[in-house]
Order: C-alpha cells, then sequence, then structure tokens
C-alpha cells in the first residue's frame, strides 16, 4: 500500500518542481486515478500565502472547459496544501517536442487552437495562467482521424501568482519559464491575459521550428533578448512556412502587450488565415464550392432532417406535459 494523503493513495511520481511534487494517485472514496500536486511544506506556513491559495483554487476549479484539466478538490492536510486534478493518460508536449523535432503546420495548429482556446476561457475569469509552456500541454489520445489529439491545459497560477505577493519571489525575481516568459513579467509589470499569449507565440513557435524563438547560452542573455531583441522571422529558420506567418508572429511577439493580438483565438484566427487563406466561408475554410449557370447561383436546398423519436414513456411528462403511460 502507497502513502495516504487526505483520502488519496500515492502510487508514483509524475513530475516535480521547485515548490511542488505531482503524484499519480488513486482516490479511495470514488475509486478513480488523479493527479494529486503536494505543496512545499513551507507554503502553508504562510498565512496569506495560504489564503490566496484557496481563493485562486476556486477560481480554477470552476473553470468548465474542455481544454482545461479538471482540479476536484484542493485543500490542507498535516501542514500540507494539496490539489487533485483529472489524470490526463498521455505525454505532455514537451515529450513530444522531444520525440519529433518539429511538428506539421496542421499538427501545430491544431494543439495550439485547444491551448487557445482554454487561455481564454481563463481570462475571462480573470485568472492568468503565467507559465505556458510545452511541460504544460498534455497531448491524449483524440476521438477521430479529424481529431487525432485531445488537448488539456494544466497547472494554472494556482501557486504562481500567489509566490510573488507573499514574500516567495524577491524584487527582480518572477514565475514562469525562461524560454518562454513575456518581457512583462521579466521586468514586474503588471500582467494580463497578453502575457499568456506571448507565451503560446513561443511555444507555436517552438512547434514550427523545433526551437524557441531566443535560444542564448546564458539566462541573463535570455531574459534580455526578451525584453529588448527582435525575434527571428520564422521563414530564417524553417523553409516552406507560409510566407504570412512572420508577420503574425511579429505581432504575437511585440515587446509591449498593447501591440500584441488581443486574444489568444484571435492570434490563432491569423494563423489559420496566413495557412490557408480564407474563402467566402471564412478564414481557413475551404471556399464555397456552390455551382453557378451563367450569372445565377444554383444552390441545392437541403434535405429536411428527420423528425426525433419519439421520448419513452416515462419521460414523456417532460415533454409538452402529455401524460405517461404505463
Amino acid at each position: 500500500m502507497g502513502t495516504r494523503i487526505a483520502g488519496y493513495e500515492v502510487q508514483g511520481e509524475i513530475g516535480r518542481g521547485g515548490m511542488a511534487v505531482v503524484y499519480r494517485a488513486r482516490d479511495l472514496r470514488l475509486d478513480r486515478t488523479v493527479a494529486l500536486k503536494l505543496l512545499a511544506p513551507e507554503l502553508a506556513r504562510n498565512d496569506t500565502f495560504r489564503r490566496r491559495f484557496s481563493h485562486e483554487s476556486r477560481v480554477a476549479a470552476a473553470l468548465d472547459h474542455p481544454h482545461i484539466v479538471p482540479i476536484f478538490e484542493a485543500g490542507e492536510t498535516d501542514g500540507v496544501l494539496y490539489i487533485a486534478m483529472r489524470y490526463v493518460s498521455g505525454p505532455d508536449l514537451r515529450a513530444l517536442l522531444d520525440r519529433e523535432g518539429v511538428l506539421p503546420v496542421a499538427t501545430a495548429l491544431r494543439i495550439a487552437a485547444q491551448v487557445a482556446s482554454a487561455l481564454d476561457a481563463a481570462h475571462q475569469h480573470d485568472l492568468v495562467h503565467r507559465d505556458v509552456k510545452p511541460g504544460n500541454v498534455l497531448v491524449a489520445q483524440g476521438t477521430d482521424s479529424d481529431h487525432p489529439e485531445h488537448v488539456y491545459l494544466t497547472d494554472f497560477g494556482l501557486t504562481k501568482k500567489s509566490l510573488s505577493l507573499t514574500g516567495f519571489t524577491t524584487a527582480g525575481q518572477f514565475v514562469g519559464t525562461l524560454d518562454y516568459v513575456a518581457p512583462e513579467q521579466i521586468s514586474g509589470r503588471a500582467v494580463d491575459g497578453r502575457c499568456d499569449l506571448y507565451s503560446l507565440a513561443c511555444v507555436v513557435f517552438e512547434m514550427l521550428t523545433g526551437a524557441p524563438p531566443f535560444v542564448r547560452d546564458e539566462d541573463i542573455a535570455l531574459l534580455w533578448a526578451h525584453q529588448h531583441d527582435r525575434p527571428p522571422a520564422l521563414s530564417e529558420v524553417r523553409s516552406g512556412l507560409p510566407a504570412g506567418f512572420d508577420d503574425v508572429f511579429a505581432k504575437a511577439l511585440a515587446k509591449t502587450a498593447a501591440d500584441r493580438y488581443g486574444t489568444c483565438l484571435e492570434f490563432m484566427g491569423a494563423l489559420r488565415l496566413a495557412a490557408y487563406g480564407a474563402g467566402p466561408g471564412g478564414p481557413g475554410r475551404p471556399a464555397d464550392r456552390t455551382p453557378t449557370v451563367g450569372r445565377h447561383t444554383v444552390r441545392t436546398p437541403a434535405p429536411a432532417p428527420p423528425p426525433p423519436p419519439p421520448p419513452p414513456g416515462w419521460a414523456r411528462p417532460v415533454f409538452g406535459g402529455e401524460r405517461a403511460g404505463p
């Protein structure tokens, strides 16, 4: 039997960071596998952090989105703060990129669109992720050949914002991963969803080219590059990509947040437009193939949908107040 923590039986380690460890665990109450994140004990001893952790956990748990890992529970036991989340079977994007190097444009855009949708949903609840990176993008098996991947974004900033506000980070430090961190995070300016947009653009850049926009030998040089250096054009790094990508990434990776796209999905729309063009059906969709004769459009009326089947007897009182049969 493994160690038991707050009704969960620990089965094995999934990953770890500076202030947390994530385990695969068994929920003994509901008999299901979960991902159990345990935070460093010193965090629980800070009253301000504990209050913020409780508030941010509730906000994150309220996010109901198909591409956000659901949070089942968050609490404290024996002086340890914990979060129980859905366990996702499948590699993260970091492992996928390490194996594949670069991804086809269609695959990269499918993955990025799902992450963008998750981020915009979080931003609508005033929740900024602050650490968008390949390791926080989980890639599960999709439903069919048209949707070969189902992507989940995990590790929302439940601790990141609190750490910066409770003394666990000092002046000049920030929370985030250097390869993908936005300039405003480095300089300590206020951040909003556009810092996640910058990080997402860095991740998509890596999916398409095999490396993030800025690669430097030393951390200080990397921080400088994010704040001051022009990002390379994709066409300079990998040939054969749509020409319009250069302008899209130049905007998404702008040094000033106000110069970027307003939302992550707006960024994705610009990428799809650059990749696939636009017909009357809209960006990234095939043009309307409706035939024409002379100057007149010939439209074939769509067949009428079949009538819905009648409800079962036990459900009839719900539909139009019908009386249930025997």
